[in-house]
Formats: C-alpha cells, sequence, structure tokens
C-alpha cells in the first residue's frame, strides 16, 4: 500500500461541510466500458444504465442533492450538493455559495433529497466527498463485476475506475451554470475531449 499518495483535494478545505462539487471519475486506462457516441449522443450500454440508476440512489443513502450527470464511453460527470451536518436543503434545491449565503434562485432539475424523514432507507446524517463517491464507485464496481460474471460485460484489469477523481469545489451561481452547460454538452465534444483516447 503507498502511503505517500500525493493527493489533490485543496489542502485545509473540509470536504464534510455543505458544499456544491463537480466530479469526474474516469475507467482505469480511459476504457470504454459505458456506451458510445453515436450522432454526438451518448447511447448508455447495459453498464451505463447501471450506473444511471445507482446515481439516482445516492440521495437514499448520503444527505446529497444530485444535479447535472453525464455518462461518457469512459468518464462520468457530476454536480453533487453534499449537505453538511446541521443544514436541510430546500425540497426544491436552492444554491447555498461557499460563504454561506443562500441566494433566491431555486436550482432547476435538482433532484433533491428523498427519505430524509420518515423513510425506511437510512441516510448518513453527514457525508465527506470522498465518501460518497467512493462509495458511488465501489457500488457501481460491484454491479460490473457481476455483469462480467452472469452477462458477459467487457471485463476490465485489476480496477474499473482510476484510483482518485477529479473535483472542483462550485463557489457561485455563475460557475455552477457554466459547469451544468459544460456537463450537458460533454457528447458533443467528443471528437476533442481529452478523455477519448
Amino acid at each position: 500500500m503507498n502511503t505517500n499518495r500525493k493527493t489533490i483535494r485543496l489542502k485545509g478545505y473540509d470536504y464534510s461541510q455543505s458544499g456544491w462539487y463537480f466530479v469526474t471519475v474516469c475507467t482505469e486506462n480511459r476504457k470504454r466500458l459505458f456506451g458510445n457516441i453515436i450522432n454526438e449522443n451518448m447511447v448508455l450500454n447495459e453498464c451505463g444504465k447501471m450506473i444511471e440508476s445507482i446515481w439516482q440512489s445516492l440521495p437514499k443513502r448520503f444527505p446529497v442533492v444530485l444535479d447535472a450527470f453525464q455518462i461518457m464511453p469512459n468518464h462520468i460527470h457530476m454536480i453533487i450538493h453534499a449537505v453538511g451536518a446541521g443544514f436541510m436543503p430546500a425540497r426544491t434545491g436552492g444554491f447555498m455559495p461557499a460563504h454561506g449565503e443562500r441566494t433566491t434562485t431555486m436550482m432547476v432539475g435538482a433532484i433533491p433529497m428523498v427519505g430524509m424523514v420518515g423513510a425506511t432507507t437510512r441516510v448518513a446524517p453527514t457525508a465527506a466527498l470522498g465518501d460518497i463517491i467512493g462509495a458511488f464507485k465501489s457500488l457501481i464496481t460491484h454491479e460490473y463485476v457481476m455483469g462480467v460474471k452472469n452477462n458477459g460485460w467487457k471485463p476490465f484489469n485489476q480496477r474499473l475506475f482510476q484510483r482518485n477523481y477529479y473535483e472542483q469545489i462550485i463557489r457561485n451561481e455563475i460557475d455552477l451554470n457554466k459547469i451544468r452547460e459544460y456537463i450537458q454538452s460533454n457528447p458533443l465534444m467528443w471528437e476533442r475531449d481529452r478523455n477519448n483516447i
């Protein structure tokens, strides 16, 4: 085990506090496993559909609000609002900048948390971003291994995903909207995407 592995997280930042994050996870060696871009649209294979289902289930496990999401052939882009201890988002969303002042603009298309009140599914009271992304990758890997065994999915060597993930703290609504637009238009840019190797 390499204990000297360099972190790419922001030094001194508390990733368990309430915050908005743009996250990208990539397959190991950028292997294309989740579907294909056809006529500038992402067409999911069975694995891609499974990933979409796991993404939708995250609010049942963690205090998160889901936002823009795009599966690509070998990577996944997402915006997550991780909810820190002591803060509950409005059912319709709402942007909470890093400095803690709420804007009046409501999130369009955000998926609110479910299961927080009167639900049978246990939701963690708070979770660091790394815990959420780690669980997301682990759940996908488990289901993918089952798909390899039972459905003949393309096997992978040692790891499905790269060890780490790329993350950007979203600090204001302007950045949030730019990132949403980038995520939604990602399939259109596949030919010049740096992950298209």
